[in-house]
């Protein structure tokens, strides 16, 4: 094309272009040689960019664009749009939605379901619902499936399920990712019957019949309860694919059943089905201290028979399933020796630190996980929480939630909200912990009120621990455990508890506590 001066002629170097995104970096080169670049030439090394890995230049050159005073397409914003969701840039992304209502592109239902992506992803849902019902007639079931992933990245399952229904009921017939998307808020929310009235509209609908749908199938009838219905749909399909194996494995070793496990492994090797890493990945998580080594065995058999890479995913759960049986210092030699890590592997080795009583530890590989590049989610965070409360460092949990707040825009859940009672609790900060409690957004689980009732006789405070009690009673069933924690609370401040605390100890004597079991693995 040089020789003959067709790198001049701007069709010819734009279909050049087009052909070479694959490779971002000679790309890249062919458009800068371009003296000036059309339309479709900035679209399509935006879109190269945009799933390369280096998205944030996408943005670079979406500045560069407007500065050409070149107009603008459909495909200027979805591309655009696509590198702001990767990288979370909230500010850019929500400048860009500015130029798309000024140029009048609004209208256009491929842009607006990029900005839906994009608000959902980055936590900001209320926006999306916003864009969602500013023309309501104009929403595709892309629209509305979008949307529903929002609400689940929001951790709102409720509010996904309640869309599908108004979806159903307007007329559309949705996809495939829809059907994903309500079984994946179905089995957040725990609902038997909810997923058996899905089943049913999947029947109706031909969707059951669809792999990556009967898939999901299985595994949020595993999730409600009810392995045995996965199971039956799992033996009436006629093509299994990996994913589907690998699905009903991971949920038997969920529940514990690794004979299952194991058996359905074997069934699969004997019908020549390829494994996986994941395969293998889903019975790690059934060893405890008592199966580790046998089935520890087996799967590295099963890795060197089949040839399979060690890749992120069975490096990962080698570092959970060691941490999980004791074997730290094999956890920490694992992860070490893995050449790629990912947020799931460093979560992993963080967790186990902490659970094993190194917070300090824990906490220093948090940051150099953030140093090499890698974004922590809300687990990494969890673990990172739980980490400094089993350490008692209340400086550092406070910074790491504000962090998770502030820098990265995750909502905490009940569950980050629990680490930080429970550190506030042990470091003798009742009355913050009492006030965060009070003053949370979300509403307070028993688990968290009896982290206060531990700390409250931990330190002797009656008076609170009369409160909590309180609380307890109103908001949740009574446990045993409630009355005897109060008690303990009385013993510890030197004081003799209540009569009425009394009785309620006493009618509480016919209950029997299971005895606990040990088991050996010879």
């Amino acid at each position: 094309m040089v020789k003959t001066g067709l790198d001049r002629d701007r069709f010819s170097l734009s279909k050049l272009l087009a052909s070479s995104i694959g490779h971002t970096q000679y790309a890249a080169s062919i458009f800068s040689s371009s003296q000036s670049p059309n339309l479709f030439m900035f679209n399509t090394i935006i879109r190269g960019y945009s799933v390369s890995d280096d998205p944030q230049r996408a943005l670079t050159i979406f500045n560069d664009l407007r500065t050409q005073g070149i107009l603008l397409d459909q495909f200027s914003f979805i591309t655009t749009l696509r590198a702001c969701t990767r990288v979370q840039a909230l500010a850019f992304g929500r400048g860009v939605h500015g130029i798309v209502l000024r140029s009048g592109h609004r209208s256009f239902v491929e842009v607006k379901n990029s900005l839906l992506h994009f608000y959902g992803v980055c936590s900001r849902i209320s926006h999306a619902r916003q864009l969602f019902d500013e023309f309501p007639q104009g929403n595709d079931s892309v629209s509305w499936s979008t949307l529903m992933g929002g609400y689940l990245t929001a951790s709102e399952p409720s509010l996904a399920i309640e869309l599908f229904w108004q979806m159903i009921w307007s007329g559309l017939r949705g996809s495939a990712t829809t059907m994903l998307n309500v079984l994946n808020a179905i089995g957040d929310v725990g609902s038997l019957l909810g997923v058996e009235t899905i089943h049913g509209h999947c029947i109706k609908t031909g969707f059951s019949l669809k792999l990556n749908v009967a898939t999901a199938l299985i595994d949020t009838y595993a999730k409600v309860g009810n392995i045995h219905a996965g199971r039956k749909i799992f033996n009436e399909m006629d093509q299994k694919d990996t994913a589907m194996w690998n699905c009903l494995i991971q949920q038997y070793a969920r529940y514990g059943l690794v004979e299952k496990s194991l058996e359905l492994l074997n069934l699969m090797k004997l019908k020549q089905v390829l494994l996986n890493s994941s395969t293998l990945a889903g019975l790690f998580s059934a060893c405890d201290p008592s199966t580790a080594t046998s089935i520890g065995k087996y799967i590295r058999e099963s890795v060197d028979e089949e040839e399979i890479c060690t890749d992120t995913v069975i490096g990962t759960a080698l570092v959970d399933m060691y941490a999980k049986c004791g074997f730290l210092e094999k956890a920490a030699g694992i992860f070490n020796r893995m050449r790629d890590k990912d947020v799931k592997s460093w979560t992993a080795i963080i967790s186990a630190l902490g659970n094993h009583g190194q917070a300090g530890e824990s906490l220093r590989l948090f940051c150099q996980m953030e140093k090499e590049g890698h974004k922590p989610n809300e687990v990494t965070f969890l673990a990172v929480l739980s980490a400094c409360s089993h350490g008692g460092l209340v400086t550092e949990a406070m910074n790491c939630f504000h962090k998770m707040a502030w820098e990265y825009g995750f909502s905490p859940r009940i569950e980050h909200y629990g680490c930080i009672v429970d550190v506030l609790g042990r470091a003798g900060m009742l009355d913050e912990a009492y006030d965060l409690i009070k003053n949370l957004p979300v509403k307070v689980d028993a688990t968290t009120w009896r982290a206060l009732l531990g700390a409250c006789r931990l330190y002797g405070n009656v008076e609170l621990g009369e409160n909590v009690k309180k609380m307890l009673r109103e908001t949740s069933r009574l446990h045993p455990a409630d009355a005897i924690l109060l008690s303990s609370t009385y013993a510890a401040a030197g004081r003799l508890p209540k009569i009425a605390m009394t009785e309620e100890l006493k009618g509480q004597e016919e209950t029997v506590k299971e005895a606990g079991r040990s088991n050996i693995e010879v």
